[in-house]
């Protein structure tokens, strides 16, 4: 199949959450297409974010909003059966968990697909992409990490790119309909070189979010436009 269509996604990591929904609103209307959730445990990561409770009070003004956004539920929790079931009746649109995470990631797979949701595996800087052999059939999209898991505003890591081409690979090869999505330091400046490697979901938290400081709804215009014309060049 061919490349699929650009999706930028913004991860709400970076958001203000004292006014997380006008962010979303925003960021949304300015042009993005998918609302990255980043779910961590303290456990699996070293770090603790948000729940499903905050994923169904996002949904529930969403819906009132008109936004139509996709929510794409990265989960960096282990064990991650327990808590895929709350996401998804939370109103996850794709859910992408760790092989680290699961005890059997068929099963977890099947979970997710099961439930009608779309699923996702994720690999770290370090993570081989072999997971993937047995259960292509099940995936929607796979998530390169471009940096370690856990913290946002950390810098690209560029073995990435060799990580990108060969997940590519896979899904060319595979003829599935799967996007191929990166996470980690993706900004204006390399998101043209994460493009050509091959990706077509972007990730990016402080590269939207944090590039603006006024409080106004254009406030993230500029950088979706500029990350645009750099995709168009790829």
């Amino acid at each position: 199949m061919s490349k699929k269509e650009n999706w930028i996604a913004p991860s709400i990591l970076s958001a203000d959450f004292a006014q997380l929904g006008k962010d979303v609103k925003d960021v949304i209307a300015a042009g993005a297409d998918v609302v990255h959730f980043d779910v961590m445990d303290n456990h699996y990561v070293s770090n603790l974010t948000i729940g499903p409770l905050v994923c169904d009070s996002l949904k529930n003004f969403m819906d009132r909003e008109g936004i139509k956004a996709p929510i794409d539920v990265h989960l960096m929790v282990k064990p991650v059966d327990r808590i895929i079931p709350d996401f998804i009746n939370a109103g996850a649109d794709y859910v992408t968990f760790h092989p680290e995470a699961s005890e059997h990631i068929d099963g977890s797979l099947g979970l997710i697909k099961g439930m009608g949701c779309k699923a996702g595996l994720v690999f770290n800087p370090a993570t081989s992409l072999d997971y993937l052999e047995h259960v292509m059939d099940k995936i929607d999209m796979i998530l390169i990490m471009s940096v370690n898991p856990g913290f946002g505003g950390q810098s690209f890591i560029p073995q990435a790119l060799e990580k990108l081409k060969a997940a590519r690979k896979l899904i060319d090869a595979s003829g599935r309909d799967i996007r191929l999505e990166i996470d980690g330091g993706v900004k204006v400046e390399n998101i043209r070189e994460v493009a050509e490697a091959g990706c077509d979901t972007f990730v990016s938290g402080s590269g939207i979010f944090g590039n603006v400081g006024a409080n106004d709804a254009n406030r993230y215009d500029s950088v979706i436009k500029q990350m645009r014309e750099e995709l168009a060049k790829a």
